[in-house]
């Protein structure tokens, strides 16, 4: 199991918001400027940034979400989408009173990262988008083929152990799987202009051997006009530590380290 995302912090905060009819699960550690950390499908907040998340809350106020369906936060009669889950995003923000904030989004979190920055471009500084595709060309077709006949049964048990920890229900663990499998079979492209109109800087960030490809990864930086590109040797989150991946300290150190001089670069502009 990965590490705890309290570790080494102890200034954190915990609670719901009804954000959109949905009453979302977030955490809020540490103080500065906000950084939210938005998790991959399948995922919570300890899953993808348990090793991460108290780097960043030595210097920022981070905000980690989960999203519906996900982890503590209940699914609600509604569709499951990236760009709903971007307006939860905002509209959790606004409750805090937070007008603009840096994003960190991996895998299905980075899709909704996107499209925070397409749909809230006054709330957003800067975005980490890590670990996904913004059209169904990005990823190799033995993921499209997986997708399309998917079973409960492969879902990592840590996955499954990890859910069940932070919520019993194994009702709710099944719909998350659901969930999740229904929005990439109808995974929805962002356009290229969509993409070039992003104003915000954007640090894309993609394993050599991740899901998507290295080619797409460039793809989507020449797209972005104000946007820098990591290739990171490794897999899926691996860079991050992420709950299925050797836990390299020296490649998380050095993600974590990437990350703050992007975010920390010209700030006082």
């Amino acid at each position: 199991m990965g590490a705890s995302p309290t570790t080494g912090n102890t200034n954190k905060t915990s609670g719901f918001a009804l954000v959109n009819g949905l009453n979302m699960y977030h955490e809020v550690h540490g103080t500065g400027a906000p950084l939210v950390l938005i998790h991959g499908g399948g995922s919570s907040i300890a899953t993808t940034y348990g090793r991460v998340l108290p780097e960043f809350a030595k210097t920022r106020k981070v905000i980690a979400v989960e999203m519906q369906a996900h982890g503590r936060t209940a699914d609600i009669d509604r569709p499951l989408s990236f760009e709903q889950d971007a307006d939860d995003i905002a509209a959790l923000l606004t409750q805090l009173n937070i007008k603009t904030a840096d994003v960190f989004g991996f895998s299905n979190g980075a899709s909704t990262t996107l499209q925070f920055a397409i749909r809230h471009p006054q709330m957003t500084n800067k975005i980490v988008v890590a670990s996904t595709f913004y059209n169904k060309t990005g990823a190799p077709g033995w993921f499209w083929e997986m997708m399309a006949k998917p079973t409960f049964e492969t879902i990592p048990q840590v996955y499954k152990d990890a859910f069940l920890e932070i919520n019993p229900d194994s009702n709710a663990l099944y719909r998350m799987y659901e969930r999740d499998v229904a929005r990439m079979q109808s995974f929805p492209d962002i356009t290229a202009e969509q993409m070039k109109s992003i104003k915000a800087p954007v640090f894309f960030i993609q394993g050599d051997r991740d899901i998507a490809t290295p080619e797409h990864a460039v793809e989507m930086h020449r797209l972005v006009p104000n946007s820098r590109l990591a290739i990171i040797p490794g897999g899926h989150g691996e860079y991050i530590g992420e709950l299925t991946t050797p836990q390299n300290t020296a490649l998380i150190t050095a993600t974590v380290s990437l990350v703050n001089e992007f975010l920390n670069a010209d700030r006082a502009k």
